[in-house]
Order: C-alpha cells, then sequence, then structure tokens
C-alpha cells in the first residue's frame, strides 16, 4: 500500500512466457495485487504466471490488446484497488518504477501517470527502432498541437490510473486494438484530468513485443482519428461514445467486460 490506498499491477499478456519472470520479479513489495490477463496465448504464459502466484484470468479467445486492458481494469476494481498500474509483461518497461508512479497517484498529485520512454531522451540507445522513434515524436507533436497539451510521449504502454479515473473513462467505448491506449489518454485529456509522466529507460530485444509495421500505420491513422474526435469534444462539436459530456470528476460505474 501507499498512502493506504491499495496498489494493483495489471499485465495484460499475450505470448509472454519468456519475459513474465523478468517482469515480476521487479515489482516492488509497495504492490498489493498482481494481476495477469492472457489473451488466449499459444505458449506457456497461464503456467507460468500461476507458478509466480498471480491472479491469473484468460479469455477464451483471442480479443485484443484493448480488450485485454478492458478484463485488466475490470478486475483490478472488483478486487478493490485504488491505484492501477499497467505494465506490458515483456520486460520492455522497468517494474522498478511502479512505486514511483503509483505514488504520485495515490497521494493525489496526479490522476494518470505515464512512463515515458522519450524523457529521457534513452529511447534510440535503448534499441527503439528509428522508424518507431520517428513516428512516436511526429504523433507526440501532432496530439499535443491538436490537444493543447504538453505531453512527452503519448504512446507508452506503462501507466498508472487512480481508480476514480478508470470508472470515469467510457472504457467500453473505446477500440479493442491497439489504439485503446491512445483513446485513454486523449479522454483523460478532454475531462480534464491531471496527467504527470516518469521517465523510464527502455529495453528492446528479440523477446519483447512489437507490433508490426502494418498494424503501426494502422494504429497510426487510429491515434490521428482520436485526435481530431478528442479536439471536437473539446470544443463541445461532438458528442460520441468515446467522448462523452462529462467533465472531471465525474463519477460512473466501470464496464464489465465479461457481463455482456
Amino acid at each position: 500500500m501507499i498512502n493506504q490506498k491499495r496498489i494493483a499491477v495489471v499485465l495484460p499478456a499475450y505470448n509472454a512466457a519468456k519475459t513474465l519472470k523478468a517482469t515480476v520479479d521487479e515489482l516492488p513489495e509497495t504492490v498489493d495485487d498482481r494481476i495477469l490477463v492472457d489473451d488466449h496465448s499459444t505458449d506457456d504464459t497461464v503456467e507460468v504466471a500461476r507458478s509466480l502466484g498471480l491472479c491469473v484470468a484468460v479469455h477464451d479467445r483471442n480479443r485484443g490488446y484493448g480488450g485485454n486492458q478492458k478484463t485488466c481494469y475490470e478486475l483490478a476494481l472488483g478486487r478493490g484497488a485504488d491505484i492501477v498500474v499497467m505494465i506490458h509483461p515483456d520486460y520492455q518497461y522497468s517494474p522498478l518504477l511502479v512505486t514511483a508512479m503509483a505514488s504520485m497517484a495515490a497521494f493525489g498529485v496526479y490522476d494518470l501517470v505515464l512512463g515515458s520512454r522519450i524523457l529521457g531522451g534513452d529511447a534510440l540507445r535503448g534499441g527503439m527502432p528509428r522508424y518507431k522513434y520517428f513516428s512516436n515524436r511526429v504523433l507526440t507533436l501532432f496530439q499535443n498541437v491538436i490537444l493543447g497539451a504538453k505531453l512527452s510521449e503519448y504512446h507508452t504502454g506503462f501507466r498508472a490510473y487512480t481508480r476514480e479515473l478508470l470508472e470515469t473513462l467510457p472504457l467500453a467505448s473505446n477500440s479493442e486494438d491497439f489504439v485503446f491506449d491512445n483513446q485513454l489518454i486523449a479522454q483523460s485529456i478532454v475531462l480534464g484530468a491531471r496527467i504527470g509522466e516518469v521517465s523510464c529507460p527502455t529495453r528492446y530485444f528479440p523477446q519483447a513485443s512489437s507490433i508490426s509495421f502494418r498494424r503501426s500505420v494502422t494504429y497510426g491513422f487510429g491515434v490521428v482519428r482520436t485526435t481530431l474526435q478528442a479536439r471536437l469534444a473539446k470544443w463541445g462539436l461532438l458528442r460520441a461514445a468515446t467522448f462523452p459530456d462529462r467533465r472531471w470528476p465525474v463519477r460512473t460505474s466501470v464496464f464489465l467486460p465479461w457481463a455482456e
């Protein structure tokens, strides 16, 4: 616990058997609940997770990255989490930073904390492919200009959310694919949530997960669409399922993905 707040770490997993133990071994003692959701992996991810003592949920079909996270957050909130930290189980991000990020949320400084690979300036030295780095910077600049924000990165897979923010975000309406992550940030900006960042070193290696170039292009177009929708929502010109008429801190119930 941190500041009497229960901390849960969620790991949205797909074929993460080779890197899961390294990730879990570095989770700090401040974590009260460790949850892995397996998105119908074809390797031994579930067996490894259970051997490490994690709370494990398994999808009976592949729902996609966004669908996986919806289950992650439903489980974490259902088990009493006050702060939910999402980290990829591919050991690309440093779990050692969980306490720092969770503390910023637990003490009420921010509603959402992002682990930025860009802030420290070491992304390329950490092995990030140049085309990914370039597209990251271009899309981030575009989003900052359009949304009037000053974030260093919108595309990280390492975040800490307060319970209140997760209960307010329209998770049910978001994509089941990779753009889900970007939608959450854009929605948080439109809501007026407080967003902070922590510099996070990154590691790229053969076992670390990475989406293909084709899916990266699809993600990029999804980011542009999400950003333009968010801008229209801020102007009051768009009311959609992904951008309903809400302002922070409105409270709503969280979507229950397996209660359909």
